[in-house]
């Protein structure tokens, strides 16, 4: 394969990496509108549409592979196609939480709502805007950007303590809440882990950029 064609085909893949970037962003998004508005359809649709960012995950996938293995690339180009083969996975993962705020949004169904939702939609848009920002830092190769959007982790972190302390509240005050507290929980999880995912996005910018590995932030994977 000559150069331009390689070049050509490099591009292809961080050019794939992003449209799966924002079908994941678009999942969180509708995810929680789900949630929030109890819309049950919206929620089946994007429970069924995490399929589509599967396959899509798996597409680059053998893209990657076939490169590394029909042209054998060296140094900064393998450090890219690494770096697309490891984000691509968290952003398939991201997908996955998205889709399980979508199910608990289904079991809730039509129960009464247990309080109004302030802080999990700002979680959510927080985490999309900061995966956002992760893939346009990958593209940009911006090293900096990339360790500014971890500490951001910490503001999701907070809202999900806050979260999980004022339903704890509610479970002490009223057994009768604990199974509607328990799954709003469960939707701050799947958020706080997806910013966590976010970050070791942004550890693969810096990766692609200085070519090391390093931790940043308080990445739990």
């Amino acid at each position: 394969m000559p150069r331009t064609s390689f070049e050509r085909h490099l591009h292809e893949l961080q050019d794939e990496a992003l449209v799966l970037g924002s079908m994941v962003e678009k999942a969180i998004y509708r995810s929680m509108d789900a949630l929030k508005n109890r819309d049950l359809e919206l929620a089946k649709q994007v429970v069924a549409e995490d399929s589509e960012i599967n396959r899509k995950r798996f597409e680059i996938e053998e893209k990657c592979i076939e490169l590394i293995v029909t042209q054998q690339p060296m140094a900064g180009d393998l450090r890219i196609i690494v770096a697309v083969l490891n984000i691509i996975v968290d952003l398939e993962r991201i997908g996955d939480h998205a889709a399980g705020i979508a199910k608990i949004a289904i079991m809730i169904g039509n129960e009464p709502p247990l309080k109004p939702l302030i802080d999990l939609p700002r979680m959510a848009q927080k985490t999309g805007d900061m995966l956002r920002r992760s893939m346009d830092a990958f593209i940009h190769r911006d090293a900096e950007a990339a360790r500014a959007i971890t500490a951001e982790d910490d503001e999701i972190d907070g809202l999900y303590d806050q979260i999980f302390r004022e339903l704890l509240t509610f479970m002490a005050e009223d057994p009768r809440t604990i199974t509607r507290a328990t799954r709003l929980i469960w939707a701050g999880h799947n958020l706080e882990r997806s910013a966590d995912r976010v970050t070791n996005i942004c550890e693969r910018v810096v990766f692609v950029v200085t070519g090391k590995m390093e931790e940043i932030g308080a990445s739990k994977y």
